[in-house]
């Protein structure tokens, strides 16, 4: 069934799909080979009774298309090189205690179940529904609570000349 698939529409297919992807034949391929193996997976959207196969074959190019440009865009400022990155400088511990010594000073300086939220989630490492069970609170509250923990922290950080 794929073979006949293939024979009949992968011309008109991969036509379509080059036009999507403004003439990146790579891409246009990949794509092609994606909706095909989505017709392999999914043989009851091919059914002549529910509709053209081929405007079946099209829409799913164009929705991968849709999705694969969406997530190449939520990566704007993403750097694609050949050349590897500096070293990370050397950190000098003096610094680092210091650093830890000013945010320890920052979230005291915030009220208690903002703290708490902060240290759940950021120095426990909990996720939002763990740290829901431990402070007693729903999982919405323990979102609502970070985000505003994190805005208080900023602006103390701030009032403490930290900037950046």
């Amino acid at each position: 069934m794929l073979r006949a698939l293939h024979d009949e529409h992968a011309d008109a297919l991969y036509a379509h799909a080059l036009r999507l992807v403004n003439g990146d034949r790579t891409r246009a391929e990949d794509l092609v080979q994606e909706t095909l193996l989505r017709a392999w997976r999914h043989p009851e959207s091919l059914d002549p009774t529910r509709g053209s196969v081929r405007a079946w074959l099209f829409t799913t190019a164009r929705n991968l298309a849709i999705d694969a440009w969406r997530r190449r865009s939520t990566r704007v400022g993403e750097i694609y090189t050949d050349e590897l990155p500096e070293p990370p400088e050397t950190i000098d511990e003096a610094e680092r205690a210091v650093e830890a010594w000013t945010v320890a000073e920052a979230l005291n300086r915030l009220s208690p179940t903002h703290r708490e939220v902060l240290i759940e989630c950021f120095y426990q490492g909990r996720s939002v529904s763990e740290a829901a069970v431990r402070l007693g609170v729903p999982p919405g509250t323990v979102k609502s609570r970070t985000h505003y923990a994190l805005r208080s922290l900023r602006l103390a950080l701030a009032e403490m000349g930290v900037t950046g």
